[in-house]
């Protein structure tokens, strides 16, 4: 009997450590690169970044994640809220969408800037506590960057881990 119920709770918590569960903590690793337009003209970065993700209910996390734009003058911090929904249509294929707001702080003169956007994709788990996504972002620039209302398009790669 007691084998029994400690089978059932080792069970019991393996089922809850699911990658996309309510109360799930996930942590991501963002290693990149970019180029910006600035006033000497193009710059290349190296972004290095974290974020954090919270499943506040099954499939659906908020977030705050951070990104360091360095190597180029001015350097970019910026600060995103990020809110994604994982389609539970597969355990091992799970597609999703997203929406985010974006802080881009800027030193040396330049202004700061806001943007907003939308992201699709699609995250492969790996294990239940680790997935790698691919997508693509759509991201809108208010005013303070280029003087009018632009957009970039730009393809999103995520690892991610869970605990």
């Amino acid at each position: 009997m007691k084998k029994l119920l400690l089978g059932l709770l080792l069970l019991g918590g393996v089922s809850h450590a699911e990658l996309f569960q309510q109360g799930n903590v996930g942590m991501g690793i963002i290693v990149g690169n970019g180029s910006s337009l600035t006033r000497e003209g193009t710059q290349n970065y190296t972004i290095v970044g974290v974020s954090a993700d919270y499943f506040i209910v099954d499939d659906l996390s908020v977030g705050l994640g951070y990104m360091g734009w360095f190597g180029g003058t001015p350097t970019l911090n910026q600060v995103t809220l990020p809110i994604t929904y994982y389609i539970p249509l597969d355990e091992k294929f799970r597609p999703y969408l997203g929406a985010f707001m974006r802080e881009t702080y800027i030193s040396e003169g330049y202004d700061d800037y806001e943007s907003y956007g939308a992201k699709a994709g699609v995250a492969i788990s790996f294990s239940k506590k680790s997935y790698l996504g691919i997508g693509v972002v759509q991201e809108f620039y208010g005013s303070g960057k280029y003087g009018d209302e632009s957009s970039s398009t730009y393809p999103e790669i995520i690892f991610a881990f869970s605990f």
